[in-house]
């Protein structure tokens, strides 16, 4: 009876966040409490249980990172690059995308998805008014990339986190086994977003004059504030690179690169503290209680007993399925809750692998797949929806289906690109 009410408010919960007829923090929180209500929590323990919990590694990771990017916001760099991108690129339009394209692949393995595109964005927007041309496909292609891009690093895609803390891989376990792919995916998206949004690219050498009169310098409003916080940055950089040798965890580094940003930024704490997410990360929170009602209540022990059972020695298939499985069932629901309730299903089947390589294989190929599927739809991730949100306040709406289509085609390249490397590097 326990695990059928669980269930129940769970996907009742699941299909609020999906179809966006409600705020999703308030949905989160709602399901989270009628849980505990009902006494399908383990009690105290949901938060202090590793796998029945909230996993606070992912949340203190999030707010480290949130504060660290909300300072460097504060020197004016991030326009910087995309004045100096457009004006390198002179106006043409294919050269400016790829120059905001490579930007955006560039900063998303190490700020999460919605900052990156935060930052972005707006700029976008400006840029393209000025020299006239649509603002949609720019913005489409920047999420694109940025979903891409994310699937690098541990703390590059929110799914990322939750499956590094879960499975115990490091910064550097992502670095080599799925940055390889995600460059070259890269440069494979870069061209083929020549194909997708060639209909679209208008030069216009009369208002090209204007954005080459934009000084880029200008935008950096504090160097000494800047090469400050470079230094770091730096430092949390390789703070992860380090993290599995020196045996710290990289919420620790985050959370110490955090104060130490603060003290060398002198800036006002009640400012660091309104540039953090809270919604984020309350929705975290309440996401992991949900989640612990399903392990606690035990539906996630029999869904994971009968995939193992249908998976039988064929870790290929399992890895195959988990890979485009993710890329479906991740696109129609957002990626962050499916990587949380998969997580641990995923971790059984793991278990059974007959060697770590072939249970880590299924890891990249969950990863992978539920990275990718963030592009499926215009809700499948949270960048997707904040760059719908600018282009809307900006007067340049996309619509669902506009994105959806673009996202679609991406989503179907990218995943299958994946598992032809999956199948070379792990099973061949």
């Amino acid at each position: 009876m326990s695990a059928t009410l669980a269930l129940a408010i769970f996907v009742t919960a699941f299909f609020f966040i999906a179809t966006e007829k409600a705020d999703k923090v308030k949905v989160v929180l709602i399901a989270a409490g009628a849980m505990a209500a009902m006494k399908l929590i383990p009690g105290a323990e949901v938060f202090f249980s590793e796998h029945e919990g909230i996993d606070w590694n992912v949340i203190f990771l999030l707010l480290g990172m949130m504060i660290i990017v909300g300072i460097i916001k504060q020197t004016g760099v991030f326009d910087y690059l995309a004045i100096w991108a457009a004006k390198r690129s002179r106006g043409r339009p294919y050269r400016l995308m790829v120059m905001l394209l490579a930007i955006t692949a560039v900063a998303s393995p190490f700020l999460d998805n919605v900052t990156t595109i935060m930052l972005v964005a707006p700029v976008t927007v400006v840029v393209c008014n000025r020299l006239q041309i649509p603002v949609q496909p720019y913005l489409i292609a920047e999420v694109l990339a940025s979903n891409i891009g994310g699937a690098a690093t541990l703390i590059g895609d929110p799914p990322n986190i939750i499956i590094g803390s879960r499975a115990g891989l490091s910064f550097n376990d992502f670095l080599v086994h799925l940055t390889p792919i995600v460059v070259i995916i890269c440069v494979a998206f870069v061209l083929l977003a020549w194909v997708l949004f060639r209909k679209s690219f208008h030069y216009n050498p009369d208002r090209v004059a204007e954005v080459m009169a934009l000084q880029e310098r200008r935008a950096i409003t504090d160097p000494a504030l800047l090469a400050r916080c470079l230094v770091v940055l730096a430092l949390v950089m390789l703070g992860f690179g380090l993290h599995s040798v020196l045996h710290i965890e990289p919420s620790i580094v985050a959370l110490l690169g955090a104060g130490v940003m603060i003290l060398v930024a002198r800036t006002d704490i009640n400012d660091v503290l309104g540039e953090v997410e809270w919604p984020t990360l309350v929705f975290f929170m309440g996401l992991f209680v949900m989640v612990g009602g399903l392990v606690h209540t035990g539906v996630i022990e029999t869904a994971g007993s009968w995939a193992v059972e249908a998976v039988g020695d064929n870790f290929f298939g399992a890895a195959t399925a988990l890979l485009f499985g993710s890329a479906v069932l991740g696109a129609f629901f957002d990626n962050i809750p499916y990587t949380a309730t998969m997580a641990p299903i995923v971790e059984g089947l793991a278990a059974e692998a007959p060697d770590a390589a072939t249970g880590q294989a299924l890891w990249w190929a969950f990863a992978l797949g539920a990275d990718f599927s963030g592009n499926g739809t215009a809700v499948a991730a949270s960048a997707n929806v904040v760059a719908i949100g600018i282009a809307a306040r900006s007067g340049h709406r996309i619509s669902f289906w506009e994105f959806t289509r673009y996202g679609i085609t991406v989503t179907l390249l990218t995943t299958f690109m994946a598992w032809v490397y999956v199948y070379l590097r792990y099973f061949a």
